[in-house]
């Protein structure tokens, strides 16, 4: 737990802070202050733009992993803040973990987890809001382990209605993917436009707009019969999901083909 002097952001705080392009960070694991980042140059993953490699197509093809979401958020944030062989220090300090745990339990945080014989072996986490998706951090434990968890995730988010997905900083890692920079004046246009009301209820938690936040689900192997219509469900074509629900969704998608990661592959080399 974080210590008493030592206290969460709020969820309402860390959430005005994201949609206003701004978010925290800290010097250290054990630093108990935090700032807010503005980019100059902010990463983004365009969702039509994946780059999905001849052998990441075969990673999912053959399905060695099993692919959830917020199944383990507590485990993949706490393998995201644990030290590296390319990065001993971290930016995710214990009050940044125990804010957006937080964030998480009020339904605004998310975790995609890669699974190998049980095992975690990859995820990531980031902020869900209105069309918008903030990538925070990934981690892997096995080759491709965290490249799946970032196929199922555009694959989740183009299935959800979502139309900017951040990634902050530009790393090669993420470039191979697709990652691109843009200036910040572009990425808080993009920003704006992501936000603009749509005809989904109101999120639960009074945060604003309801959309990628909403929770709903918790780990999302429930199917499409756990797609609740407070997470814009059945609202029409065009509809916001939260992510979890559009997860959901999508699993449901995928299991009724033959191979579910084929079924990711295919979703992903489809742009129209």
């Amino acid at each position: 737990m974080t210590p008493p002097d030592e206290p969460i952001i709020p969820p309402e705080l860390l959430l005005k802070a994201y949609r206003a392009g701004i978010f925290p960070m800290a010097d250290s694991r054990d630093d108990p202050e935090v700032f807010w980042v503005e980019p100059r140059m902010r990463a983004i993953l365009p969702l039509d733009g994946f780059h999905l490699s001849r052998s990441l197509a075969r990673t999912l093809r053959r399905g060695r992993f099993t692919v959830t979401c917020n199944a383990a958020f507590d485990s993949v944030i706490d393998a995201c803040a644990a030290p590296r062989p390319d990065a001993e220090e971290s930016w995710i300090s214990r009050r940044i973990r125990e804010s957006y745990r937080k964030l998480h339990a009020v339904g605004h945080a998310h975790s995609i987890e890669t699974w190998a014989d049980g095992r975690l072996v990859g995820g990531l986490y980031g902020v869900g809001f209105a069309r918008v998706f903030c990538g925070e951090s990934m981690f892997s434990r096995m080759n491709d382990a965290s490249k799946v968890a970032l196929a199922w995730l555009v694959a989740a988010l183009r299935r959800s209605g979502a139309e900017l997905l951040d990634c902050q900083f530009t790393t090669p890692h993420l470039a191979s993917l697709g990652a691109v920079e843009i200036p910040q004046e572009r990425y808080l246009d993009m920003l704006r436009h992501a936000q603009r009301p749509h005809s989904s209820v109101l999120a639960p938690d009074g945060f604003g707009v309801a959309g990628f936040g909403v929770a709903g689900l918790g780990a999302a192997g429930l199917g499409a019969a756990g797609v609740a219509a407070g997470d814009g469900a059945g609202a029409g074509a065009g509809a916001v999901l939260g992510l979890p629900a559009g997860f959901a969704a999508l699993l449901a998608e995928a299991g009724s083909s033959s191979s579910p990661g084929n079924f990711i592959a295919q979703s992903l080399t489809h742009t129209s």
